[in-house]
């Protein structure tokens, strides 16, 4: 389908899947901001787009709704595997994808419709090591560092997944709000500690094997969920002892379970559902530039 669209969601983080050699426009960082702003727009978290891979048996540019380019995304991957199935690219259930934030295998769970409505992804290994997110802090690890953001002092945790992460808990008990996720979101992402920015997740332990989450990521800001994001936080819950593996992790939008491995490979878990295949009108396509 000339200029079509894929449009899914896992857990209400929603991404719209393209096939680049199928538009007649380029992927620049404009066009994307246009398909998805949600007024004006498709609307959409970000666009997944296929592309070729020598590594995988498919690859994987992630980009977020502000045009800039991610490079892991838990839930875009799930979406992205559905559609692959979906649409007939794939009718393997096992497969590779490559992406900027390293090779990941894809399980798709296929229901009774013939749906794959689960997937399970192989997210590769979490590290915290400054030079990995990167973060400009001179320690061996990123382990309850202090930082201040908002004329607040906190302290966090850096984890890379593929991608970066600052992850800020408080103590079991007391939870974080809204409020201070719209406040420390956007001074953490844009931090002078992260160069090139960073997600941010307010985590709290809610139980031996489960911990809840508040989501800011880079390029989209609040988001109802994430699973690169997820695997950031269940990976820091169980290195600081907070928590023991597999990880029960609840988000606004819905609940991701995570197996952290004694070397810290991360294997997610998680719904995700097809909402929409379509085209862009010629007419909004003449306006993109």
């Amino acid at each position: 389908m000339k200029n079509g669209f894929f449009r899914g969601h896992g857990l209400g983080n929603d991404y719209i899947v393209m096939d680049p050699t199928e538009l007649s426009f380029q992927l620049t960082p404009s066009n994307i901001k246009a398909i998805c702003d949600r007024n004006w727009g498709l609307g959409s978290d970000g666009i997944l787009a296929l592309v070729p891979s020598k590594k995988a048996d498919f690859g994987l540019r992630i980009f977020n709704p502000d045009g800039s380019e991610a490079e892991k995304s838990g839930n875009g991957l799930r979406i992205f595997a559905r559609y692959l199935h979906a649409t007939g690219k794939t009718k393997k259930k096992h497969f590779t994808v490559d992406t900027k934030g390293g090779l990941v295998t894809i399980d798709l769970h296929v229901d009774r419709h013939g749906d794959a409505s689960a997937v399970t992804v192989e997210m590769g290994r979490a590290t915290f090591k400054p030079e990995a997110l990167p973060c400009t802090l001179s320690a061996g690890e990123l382990i309850q560092q202090p930082i201040e953001a908002a004329d607040r002092k906190l302290s966090f945790t850096g984890v890379s997944v593929g991608n970066p992460h600052c992850v800020v808990f408080k103590p079991a008990g007391e939870p974080w709000s809204r409020e201070d996720l719209l406040t420390l979101g956007p001074a953490l992402e844009h931090h002078t500690l992260f160069p090139r920015r960073t997600n941010v997740q307010l985590a709290v332990p809610t139980g031996p094997k489960e911990i809840s989450i508040l989501i800011w990521e880079r390029g989209a800001g609040e988001t109802q969920a994430s699973g690169s994001s997820s695997c950031a936080a269940a990976s820091a819950a169980v290195r600081l002892g907070l928590v023991k593996s597999p990880v029960t992790v609840k988000m606004p939008g819905g609940t991701l379970n995570i197996e952290v491995a004694p070397d810290f490979s991360l294997t997610m878990k998680g719904p995700v559902a097809e909402v929409a295949r379509g085209a862009l009108s010629p007419s909004f396509v003449r306006g993109l530039r």
